[in-house]
């Protein structure tokens, strides 16, 4: 039986994946905290998930005679709607809760990379005879 290291390990790629680009979503957000005018994005995770899964398979065009691919992200940043009225400057990033979104999107991230290593950590054990000797 051949071994699908997609099937195995795919799901977890995909999510770190859109976690780590979440993250420099809001590590933008917080670096124009007061920037006059800039509109806070972010990226829905549960979208961008399904959105990764139906475009699995997708390819890059390299030629223009071949067919066009999808960026994972495409379409999947949006603006935040803001919870506080707006201060006079248009700005709409709220501090403190991009500090708690980073915080939670790094500790899932965190979560994710544990969660796939116990996956390779099973499949090597699987593949040297898990130890029976």
């Amino acid at each position: 039986m051949a071994i699908s290291l997609d099937r195995l390990v795919g799901f977890h790629q995909k999510a770190l994946s859109i976690r780590s680009d979440r993250m420099e979503v809001i590590a933008g957000n917080l670096a124009n905290a007061n920037t006059p005018g800039y509109k806070a994005r972010d990226i829905d995770f549960n979208k961008a998930m399904k959105s990764a899964q139906y475009n699995q398979g997708s390819m890059t065009q390299t030629h223009e005679k071949h067919f066009a691919g999808k960026s994972q992200m495409q379409g999947e940043i949006e603006f935040r709607v803001p919870d506080q009225p707006d201060t006079g400057d248009g700005n709409t990033v709220d501090a403190q809760v991009e500090r708690n979104n980073f915080l939670d999107n790094g500790m899932r991230y965190q979560a994710g990379i544990m969660l796939l290593n116990g996956k390779i950590k099973g499949m090597k054990k699987a593949l040297s005879g898990g130890g029976q000797g």
